[in-house]
């Protein structure tokens, strides 16, 4: 996490998770994914649907708008793009993944090319 930027929702279920003390594999379990999902999510390489979001939230004792709101602005409300992919009925579940954890990367890439302050 870069100095002054809010963690990014990775950070902040990897924290929550360390915090209750559960290993990967059990928290994965508790979610209802698998523990490779569940740590590329937390080191920020996907980004988890609404779905899986609202398991590991209850998995952890809170909601998940509670973990949005934690990490910042970048989460609540959601960017304009992630809306239209999120409403477009032409796409299929798989792609409209797809195009949010492309989207979320060319996001972070560019947010960590940007000078600090």
């Amino acid at each position: 996490m870069a100095a002054g930027l809010p963690p990014s929702l990775g950070e902040i279920i990897r924290r929550r998770r360390e915090l209750a003390e559960f290993p990967v594999r059990r928290f994965a379990a508790m979610a209802g994914i698998s523990g490779p999902y569940l740590s590329q999510i937390e080191r920020g390489l996907r980004a988890p649907s609404d779905r899986v979001l609202q398991a590991i939230a209850t998995s952890l004792r809170t909601t998940a708008d509670a973990l949005r709101r934690e990490a910042g602005p970048e989460w609540d409300p959601p960017p304009a793009v992630l809306t239209a992919i999120a409403r477009d009925p032409r796409l299929t579940s798989r792609q409209r993944q797809a195009l949010t954890e492309v989207y979320l990367a060319f996001v972070a890439a560019a947010d960590g090319d940007r000078p600090a302050g």
